[in-house]
């Protein structure tokens, strides 16, 4: 699980923010206790805040640091694509990202300083039996490995200036990286804003009965994302649990009410396979083309293999601007299935930006963050919990409160200059 993001310099982030998952509220099923690291971690944290606040940025600048550890050893040759903060010295400096994770119980914590040119630190370290340990750490060219892991030792071969060592580490057999490593590859990015990016390329699939279904194209990295490739698992084929991902994707899909019993794929003359999603109507069972379905349908089909994905593997999902193609009952039934420790076994996070206030009376204090721009235009992270230093009471009404300007994070609204602009006033 998720324990804690640090970014700086990224985008519209200049100073650190940090968003963390350790509960406040203890007390309750929803926070799941991690006895290794004497705290309780949540599975869902929300993101709220005036547009142009930060709040996509974040997600975004997880959704590099995912894609970096990924791709740097492929295609990190001539430049790093970081994106610091573009006024003052910011673009100057380095730009940082920490990051916490509990895998198999043991607490990993990864830090990275670099810039457009060169990475300048790397470390990973873990707390095995609650000890800090060095698994590997980079100054530079530099790279110091824990004792034990000679098995890495192949690492420095492969090792650039523009390289993570992570992404390096991970190609041999350790598995106290490679089980890191995996943990943050595994993190799903999604955002409904992408759909209409001219910036994509490549073609992830879906799979369904052992066959493949073209559905999204791959972003280009660190462009703008929807699926990325390898986060569709085989949905219809049976597990070792005797189950089937096929039931399961069927009954998620069947859960919003759209009227669709049923999934299809077809194939046209030239062998490209078709996504047909069955409605049930008065006049019987009729298929659909995915394309002409509506834009919360295909939303709530295309969130299905991620959202799986992460409750059977204990990983996390990242979505951007959840409110954007859903029914607010539809958010609501998301955040339940995280929150219910039946349907979530295994501790899968979802962090998601919105501006939908309603889902704020499904959230507990500390599940809420809030974004505000600063006067330089950098973005300001603060934790609901303890905003502005005053406790927040675990029985408010967390959507008043809100929409009343209690805890600020509200668009200031002045409409004198259009109204002087349109003569209305002198």
């Amino acid at each position: 699980m998720l324990i804690r993001f640090e970014v700086s310099n990224f985008r519209s982030i200049a100073a650190p923010v940090e968003l963390t998952m350790v509960a406040v509220d203890q007390d309750r099923p929803a926070a799941r206790e991690q006895s290794m690291l004497g705290e309780s971690l949540l599975p869902v944290a929300a993101i709220y805040g005036p547009n142009a606040s930060g709040k996509s940025n974040l997600i975004a600048a997880v959704a590099w640091l995912q894609q970096a550890v990924q791709y740097s050893l492929q295609t990190w040759e001539d430049v790093i694509p970081v994106e610091p903060f573009a006024f003052g010295a910011w673009p100057g400096e380095a730009s940082e990202f920490a990051i916490e994770y509990m895998v198999e119980g043991v607490r990993f914590e990864y830090s990275l300083i670099l810039d457009r040119k060169s990475v300048q630190y790397e470390g990973l370290f873990h707390y095995p039996e609650k000890k800090r340990r060095r698994v590997f750490e980079r100054e530079g060219s530099e790279l110091k490995f824990q004792r034990g892991l000679g098995g890495l030792s192949g690492t420095r071969e492969l090792l650039t200036e523009r390289t993570l060592a992570l992404s390096a580490a991970r190609r041999f057999d350790a598995r106290v990286v490679s089980d890191f490593a995996r943990k943050i590859i595994e993190i799903s990015v999604l955002s409904p804003r992408t759909r209409y990016s001219r910036k994509l390329r490549g073609n992830p699939m879906l799979y369904m009965d052992g066959r493949r279904v073209r559905v999204r194209r791959r972003p280009a990295l660190l462009t703008e994302y929807w699926f990325q490739e390898g986060l569709q698992p085989s949905l219809f084929s049976d597990d070792e649990l005797g189950g089937s991902d096929r039931q399961r994707a069927l009954a998620l899909l069947r859960l919003a009410d759209l009227g669709i019993d049923d999934v299809i794929v077809e194939s046209d003359e030239n062998g490209v396979e078709q996504v047909r999603l069955i409605h049930n109507t008065t006049a019987g069972r009729v298929p659909f083309d995915f394309g002409v379905e509506s834009e919360g349908t295909r939303t709530w089909f295309e969130l299905i293999g991620p959202v799986l994905t992460a409750l059977r593997e204990g990983a996390t999902v990242l979505f951007d601007e959840l409110d954007a193609s859903l029914h607010p009952t539809l958010s609501a039934q998301l955040i339940d299935l995280f929150h219910d420790p039946a349907t979530n076994p295994r501790g899968a996070q979802l962090v998601f930006t919105s501006h939908d206030t309603s889902l704020l009376n499904h959230l507990n204090r500390d599940e809420v963050w809030l974004t505000e721009k600063n006067p330089d235009g950098s973005t300001r992270l603060g934790a609901l919990a303890d905003f502005a230093g005053e406790r927040v009471r675990k029985s408010q009404n967390l959507e008043n409160a809100y929409l009343h300007g209690r805890f600020g994070a509200l668009p200031q609204v002045d409409q004198s200059e259009l109204l002087r602009a349109l003569g209305l006033i002198g």
